[in-house]
Formats: structure tokens, sequence, C-alpha cells
């Protein structure tokens, strides 16, 4: 078992919530009957589709953005994304009036490319490799001094992506679970945090793909086991499992279900049709768990966390 790590608790949450409320979005939550009756629940969506930058992410970059003592702050923020953390963490920065460093692999999505430099951040271009990426990023910070904020391994991160669950439980305070999609595990362990302590008997459940399932591998097995070459639609979700977040999933979420790329398109499309709804790949994945009964929710109430709706429209699965 992996020792447990300093994570961050409720209370980190709660101040994490106050730091954000001026610069976030309380984002709605949906209901669909088309939904329900293919599911045999009663689902909730909580819809951070329609946060800013169009992800739950801005939850978390702004709590760290706006966490940073003044000094820290001057010489800027660095990280690197395929995509909507990047976009996260340079608006945030934008808002600060402080720089931000992005290093970006080569094939990311155009539209989260296009929106980082929209939001003046430098773009770095590395190539696709996890290795690529922390070395490009290592030169930056060595050359400009800026604050490193990691997609998910960070406590301020965290704490700020469990502020998405306490809005959930505030609207809705009978759900009987909780499923987030699980890729570095930032709002999987954040959902956690927020969910148990406010309701300690609620499950909190991760959804992966079959095709990028080492947050599946690693929860059964008890121990990290890194993604390998993953090929997956949901591109959000091909990134490893995080140390801080996998020592919180170990210790707070009750399972994780893996679904097929045909189902992650298939529920993607029903979404955009029946709730006239974008969400993209990386939020199908929950919602297929619940259409495929990986998951055991007859009768339930089932919230759960639509993550984002950055979608390139030149190129849908379909």
């Amino acid at each position: 078992m992996t020792p447990t790590l300093k994570g961050p608790d409720l209370d980190d949450v709660k101040t994490a919530q106050q730091i954000i409320k001026k610069y976030a979005n309380r984002t709605p939550i949906f209901t669909s009957k088309s939904v329900d009756k293919r599911a045999s629940a009663n689902i909730f969506f909580k819809c951070e589709n329609f946060q800013k930058v169009g992800a739950f992410k801005f939850r978390g970059a702004c709590n760290a953005v706006f966490s940073l003592s003044e000094e820290e702050a001057r010489k800027g923020v660095a990280t690197h994304s395929s995509g909507n953390h990047a976009q996260a963490v340079a608006l945030a920065a934008k808002i600060r009036g402080i720089p931000a460093y992005v290093v970006m692999p080569e094939n990311a999505p155009k539209v989260k490319v296009k929106a980082v430099k929209g939001y003046r951040a430098k773009v770095t271009f590395c190539e696709s490799t996890l290795e690529a990426r922390e070395t490009t990023l290592e030169e930056v910070v060595q050359k400009t001094g800026a604050t490193f904020i990691h997609p998910y391994d960070d406590a301020r991160v965290i704490a700020g992506q469990g502020t998405a669950a306490i809005e959930l439980l505030e609207d809705k305070p009978d759900l009987d679970l909780i499923i987030t999609p699980v890729g570095g595990g930032g709002l999987l362990s954040g959902t956690s945090i927020s969910a148990k302590a406010i309701k300690p008997n609620i499950k909190v459940i991760g959804a992966e793909p079959e095709m990028a399932d080492d947050a599946y591998r690693s929860f059964k097995a008890g121990r990290l086991i890194p993604v390998k070459d993953p090929n997956t639609v949901a591109d959000g979700l091909r990134t490893s499992l995080g140390q801080l977040p996998f020592s919180i999933i170990t210790n707070n979420v009750d399972d994780i279900a893996t679904v097929s790329e045909d189902s992650i398109i298939e529920s993607m499309r029903f979404i955009w049709e029946r709730m006239n709804m974008i969400i993209e790949a990386s939020c199908a994945v929950p919602v297929a768990a619940v259409f495929d009964k990986k998951i055991e929710i007859d009768g339930k109430k089932v919230g759960i966390i639509i993550t984002g709706g950055n979608v390139d429209l030149d190129n849908l699965p379909w």
C-alpha cells in the first residue's frame, strides 16, 4: 500500500471555495428524462462545461494562482498540459495580471492551443510524451523562475477541483453516489475529499477508458502503475494518475469502472443529441459507465461531473 501523502482536507476545499468564488462560475445542474430512462436511475449532471475556459480545471488553477505570494506571482506561473489545464492556468494568470508559460504537446487540439494563446500565455511546443513535457517545462522554469502548477499532483489544485462537489451536494444533498472521470486524478481525489467529509456514506466512483486504464489497475493493485501509450478518444484522460491523487483515491474512493472507446463515442453523441449539450469525450466516460451498467445504480440518485466542453469541431469522433 502506498503511504498516505499529505493531501488537502475539507477545510482546504472550503478555503479554495472562498478564493475562487469571485472568479469561477457556479455551474448549473442539468437532468434529462432520456438519460434517466436509459440509466434506470436519476442522473444529475454538474455542468462544468459551462465553467470558465469550458472546464472544471479553472477551479484548481484559479485556487493555485491566487494562493501564490506576491513575490512568487511576480515571476509568473508555468505548466504542461494538452489543453484544459493549460487554458485554466493561462486565464487565472491573466486575471491576476502575471505571466504564464505553457508547454503543450505538438498534437494538442488546435482549439485548445488557440485558447491558451488567446489568454496571452507564452506557448512552447514539445513532443507528445510525458518525458518531453517535463524536460521542456524544466527548461522554461529555470529560465523564468516561474512557479510550476502541476495539472493534478498539487494540493492547491486538488482543493480547487473539490469545490465542484461541494456545490453539487449543496444543490442535491440526497445523492447516493458521485461519478467523475479519472485521468491524473485531481478531480476524483478532490471530489472524494469533499463528498466523504460532507456525507460519509455517499459512494464516490471513478470512470476511465479501457484504453487508458492505469487508475483502474493501480487502484486494484494498491500501487501506482503508469499508463503506457494510451490510445483513447478521451484526450483529457491520456495522462498517468498522480502520486498525491492516488494516495487520496486509495483511501476515499469506492471503485473505478472502465469503458470501451465505442461506448464513449456513442454516449458523447447521445448527450449532444438528446440534451443539446456539447460535452467532450472525457466526460462521456462516466456517462458510458452508467449506460453500460458498469456501476450498480438502479433507482439511485447519481451525480456526474461533466468535466468540459472543449471539442475540436473539425475533428469529431463520429
